[in-house]
């Protein structure tokens, strides 16, 4: 049964967006379908794969056109995440961060039992020892990526012997099948100036590469060279490093995003298609309004969103509190019930505190998508 939401009696109404409960996420069908089509055909033209990656949207629905545009499948930071998609009937998972519990495992397990194509990281012998043991209880053989860190810190072994290593000892486990190398420059994805962030892409990039020839030299076999991301989209092929590409925020984009620069300080070819509604509910105050979407609705780490419609030009957003937010208008007045559309400071961890999208066609709502993998953060 289809979940019944506090605003699916708007479904179909010519209008009904500026009369949406709120805060809401909302997205705008054409600009997030242009979006999707954009990155896919990118992909197309420079021979990559695309699995984009689902902690953006944590979206059945989402997963679901984007495999129908092209994709291969779908990344996933957490079980979690994958456990949702799959309960959706998402298949070909890449879950790229490394798990180490046993509670984990069995998990796993269960994950490499239930779909067809489920694949999933390690940067340590505590994963490959854990997944030889997830393989076996799962009746087939779990493929495992290397992760390998290129600068980020995060997670990953070091390139050249480390990995190479790692790679042998789950190409020697009866339950695993070694199948390729992740790699994710996180640290690049933002790089201001193009070049820059060319130049270090690149690099990093090379030395990936020289670990893929090192494994396949001692005899392993690595048909998947994964990662990469919608600030590096446009460099990632370029190497011919990948097979694969990562991406995520492309189909939303975001403050963060919007900022990126690519040659001739062009900005990044895709469209703003996610947003918060915001509604005004009190204007008392000269040049000043208060909304009703404070720290619950926005992400916080990249600063106050920016307003996309519905408040005077230059006015601007800042956070008044855990419910409200503020627009400082100027002479302008701006009365109370005025809907504000405002773009996502990091889209990522904004939708992590919404339950739906709220899909719109102008302002027309025409649909509303649950967000299944919503809070499923281990």
């Amino acid at each position: 049964m289809a979940r019944e939401f506090l605003n699916s009696r708007l479904i179909g109404k010519a209008g009904g967006r500026l009369e949406l409960a709120t805060p809401a996420l909302v997205l705008d069908r054409a600009a997030f379908q242009r979006n999707v089509a954009a990155m896919q055909a990118h992909c197309a033209r420079v021979g990559l794969k695309l699995r984009p990656h689902a902690k953006t949207h944590k979206s059945v629905s989402i997963a679901r056109a984007q495999i129908e545009a092209g994709a291969v499948g779908v990344c996933c930071a957490k079980l979690g995440e994958a456990e949702a998609l799959t309960e959706g009937g998402i298949d070909g998972i890449l879950v790229t961060s490394p798990v180490v519990t046993a509670r984990a495992f069995e998990r796993v397990a269960r994950l490499n039992e239930q779909l067809l194509d489920f694949m999933i990281v390690a940067d340590s012998a505590v994963c490959v020892d854990g997944y030889a043991q997830a393989g076996a209880a799962s009746g087939k053989r779990l493929k495992v990526l290397v992760d390998v860190d290129v600068g980020l810190h995060r997670t990953g072994i070091l390139p050249g012997e480390p990995a190479l290593d790692l790679a042998k000892r789950i190409a020697a486990s009866p339950h695993l099948q070694f199948v390729g190398l992740q790699a994710y420059a996180g640290q690049l994805q933002h790089v201001a100036a193009f070049e820059e962030r060319r130049t270090q892409s690149l690099a990093a990039l090379k030395t990936l590469g020289e670990t893929r020839d090192l494994i396949v030299k001692n005899g392993i076999s690595c048909p998947i060279v994964s990662g990469g991301g919608t600030g590096t989209f446009n460099i990632d092929g370029e190497a011919h490093v990948f097979t694969e590409l990562q991406a995520g925020s492309y189909i939303f984009m975001d403050k963060q995003y919007g900022e990126v620069r690519i040659a001739n300080a062009a900005p990044l070819p895709f469209e703003t298609s996610l947003f918060v509604q915001t509604t005004v509910i009190s204007a008392n105050m000269p040049g000043l309004v208060t909304t009703d979407a404070g720290f619950k609705a926005f992400a916080t780490d990249a600063g106050a969103p920016v307003i996309h419609a519905g408040a005077p030009d230059g006015a601007q957003y800042f956070f008044f509190g855990d419910e409200q937010g503020g627009v400082m208008v100027g002479s302008a007045r701006v009365e109370p019930g005025v809907a504000i559309l405002c773009t996502a400071p990091h889209c990522d961890p904004t939708v992590n505190l919404h339950d739906a999208y709220h899909v719109v066609d102008g302002d027309t709502v025409v649909a509303i998508w649950p967000i299944e993998a919503r809070g499923r953060s281990a």
